[in-house]
């Protein structure tokens, strides 16, 4: 069952985005450039946005974190214009953008830390890797179990905007930013989980149905097993009283 509720990138400007980068991806696949190279670009340009929000240089990473958007754009446009999309390739893919968020809110952490903020700002960047995790696990396994979650408020797209601009600024907004961040991943989780809820619920038999369902292999299997105890009591009480008859 597919749902009309999309994200905001992949609802309003995913077509567009794909449409900009497609010459590009085009031009590099022409030039040699593999997906997989360009996805391992994107997490060198992510550890060094990490490395430079730990030690306080906000525009620095800042400038990285947007260098490390980019890869991530282009790898599916190389793919299509090399013809080598592949499982491989989207599983190395979805990896590093795990990974890629680890290593950002780890940054994030570090320096809340090192700049002496209160513990529950320090917590801000856990709580908002947590809850992407939770946000990403629910459409994955969804996925997995032929149910659609591509539903909710923010996916990455949105995440890496709002820390962008929480960097941007820095000091209060950041801060703001993270706590929008864990609301908002939150809030897609649970609209995750409502949805592919609904659906599994649509698709799972009630408690009788599955009852009689087993019931019924039962009976396919062992045709005699199926008989009720009563029956195979009568059965018994004739074949003795047939027996006492030829005696």
């Amino acid at each position: 069952m597919r749902s009309n509720d999309r994200t905001m990138f992949d609802g309003q400007f995913r077509k567009q985005v794909d449409a900009t980068v497609k010459p590009i991806g085009r031009g590099l696949a022409r030039a040699g450039v593999t997906p997989d190279v360009i996805t391992g670009v994107g997490l060198v340009m992510s550890l060094g946005a990490a490395v430079a929000i730990g030690a306080g240089a906000l525009s620095l990473g800042l400038l990285l974190l947007v260098l490390t958007a980019v890869p991530d754009l282009l790898d599916g446009a190389v793919a299509k214009a090399s013809g080598r999309s592949s499982v491989r390739g989207a599983f190395f893919d979805s990896v590093a953008d795990r990974v890629t968020d680890a290593m950002l809110f780890a940054g994030l952490a570090y320096y809340f830390a090192s700049t002496s903020e209160p513990a529950w700002v320090v917590l801000l960047p856990v709580a908002g890797y947590a809850t992407a995790s939770w946000v990403s696990y629910v459409r994955a396994k969804a996925d997995a179990l032929g149910f659609d979650a591509h539903v909710g408020l923010v996916e990455r797209a949105e995440r890496l905007i709002l820390l962008g601009v929480g960097l941007l600024f820095g000091g209060s907004v950041l801060v703001g930013m993270l706590i929008a961040i864990v609301v908002l991943n939150l809030v897609t989780a649970m609209q995750r989980f409502v949805a592919v809820w609904k659906q599994a619920t649509d698709a799972t038999p009630t408690l009788s149905a599955r009852r009689d369902e087993r019931a019924e292999r039962r009976r396919r299997r062992n045709p005699r097993a199926s008989r009720s105890a009563s029956d195979r009591r009568a059965e018994r009480r004739l074949r003795q009283a047939e027996s006492r008859r030829r005696r």
